[in-house]
């Protein structure tokens, strides 16, 4: 038996509104509060993972404020900074050329074992289906 203590239960249809919701108001708060020295000049969410560009500086400044934000210190804000002009950002790796023009390559963490979804599991023929057509699309596009 489990009983949910603090927020929304996981596989419930609503989570993911409410999840959203809730870090749509924290990077309001977090962005309108946050310092001049330290605000971002681009800030992209998706889901919870947050591309910024920020002054190198101004990083850790960032990250001590957005973690003061949440008074139910149920999330934490962690960074990773850009290494040799590139950082990886979702499936996306983000690589600054000298002219200062940005190329986008995709990107697969170390531990990608290009294991899909199985075909004889008990999943929907769809989703089967779109695991299918989304690789092919990326290929396409390569």
């Amino acid at each position: 038996m489990y009983i949910q203590q603090f927020g929304s239960a996981m596989g419930s249809p609503v989570s993911p509104i409410v999840s959203n919701l809730f870090m749509e108001w924290l990077e309001q708060q977090a962005i309108h509060t946050a310092p001049l020295d330290c605000k971002p000049k681009l800030w992209k969410r998706y889901v919870d993972d947050i591309l910024e560009v920020i002054q190198k500086r101004s990083v850790d400044k960032l990250t001590r404020h957005l973690n003061q934000v949440d008074t139910t210190n149920s999330i934490k804000f962690t960074h990773e900074t850009e290494q040799e002009n590139q950082i990886p950002f979702l499936d996306t790796l983000i690589v600054k050329k000298p002219d200062g023009s940005i190329k986008l390559l995709v990107y697969r963490k170390k531990t990608h074992t290009n294991q899909y979804l199985n075909f004889q599991s008990h999943h929907s023929l769809q989703h089967k289906l779109g695991v299918i057509r989304t690789l092919l699309d990326s290929n396409r596009r390569k």
